[in-house]
């Protein structure tokens, strides 16, 4: 069994070895990630994933902590996050209430939270009152409806030197990992440099500490659109559906169960 990773020791790989990240929503694909990932993210993208909605933006409190239980149970050697959903953090005083609720009801190791210098007095709260936080910067999720959709930062000179404050921002409030989403590459280099902490990169190549990716992309199993920076790596659904027909043949057909399934 692989030595669980700590925030000691995720924060020394930075610049030794790339860090992986995948998220989770079950015990059951937590159980099997748990292999080869180096930490769990509980993301809100299960509002999507797993609930169908178009964005993240009404996941909630109770579902997080659900799965990040869920995942907890089934990846017990594993470093989880959470993610904290939208509108739990929009003052230090309701993050620290949330943030609590999270450590107290679940046995996550973390929570992430979106936003740079806008949030780094709230990360700064957090991290003095025993809360420990991975930031979120770049493109941001749970902002979709009020950019007007999903939109690649860094293009301008005016967006890299925001992401470079915002990086330094939520290290220095405290945070010891950054994940860092939809940024030209060149940008996202130029933040992981910037900073001591390790910047997890989805959607923002290869020159960062790490990368990210959900599952159900990875895996080919999430089939309503695929984001550019997603590399399948099997065609789950196909595997799936494929397996499914079988079953209804032999079911049909009378060929299940067999003997050896009968008791």
């Amino acid at each position: 069994m692989t030595k669980k990773m700590t925030i000691t020791s995720i924060m020394k790989a930075k610049g030794n070895k790339p860090l992986v990240m995948i998220t989770a929503y079950d015990a059951l694909f937590a159980k099997l990630l748990e292999e080869s990932a180096d930490m769990i993210l509980v993301g809100d993208s299960l509002n999507m994933s797993f609930a169908g909605k178009e964005d993240t933006v009404s996941a909630t409190m109770d579902q997080m902590i659900y799965h990040t239980n869920a995942v907890c149970m089934g990846a017990k050697n594993s470093f989880v996050i959470c993610d904290m959903p939208f509108g739990t953090y929009t003052d230090k005083e309701k993050a620290l209430k949330n943030s609590i609720k999270v450590f107290q009801e679940t046995s996550a190791d973390c929570i992430k939270i979106e936003g740079g210098e806008d949030k780094a007095e709230i990360v700064k709260h957090l991290t003095q009152n025993s809360i420990a936080v991975c930031g979120h910067i770049g493109l941001l999720p749970q902002s979709v409806r009020r950019e007007g959709g999903y939109k690649v930062k860094g293009r301008s000179d005016e967006e890299r030197d925001q992401l470079l404050r915002d990086a330094k921002a939520i290290e220095e409030a405290g945070a010891f990992c950054i994940v860092i989403e939809g940024v030209k590459a060149n940008v996202a280099q130029a933040v992981a440099q910037s900073v001591k902490v390790p910047v997890i990169g989805i959607g923002a190549g290869v020159e960062v500490d790490g990368q990210v990716l959900v599952f159900s992309d990875m895996l080919g199993l999430f089939e309503e659109f695929t984001p550019k920076f997603v590399k399948k790596y099997m065609d789950g659904a196909s595997l799936v559906r494929s397996a499914l027909k079988d079953y209804a043949d032999e079911v049909q057909n009378r060929e299940f169960p067999q003997e050896i399934h009968t008791y």
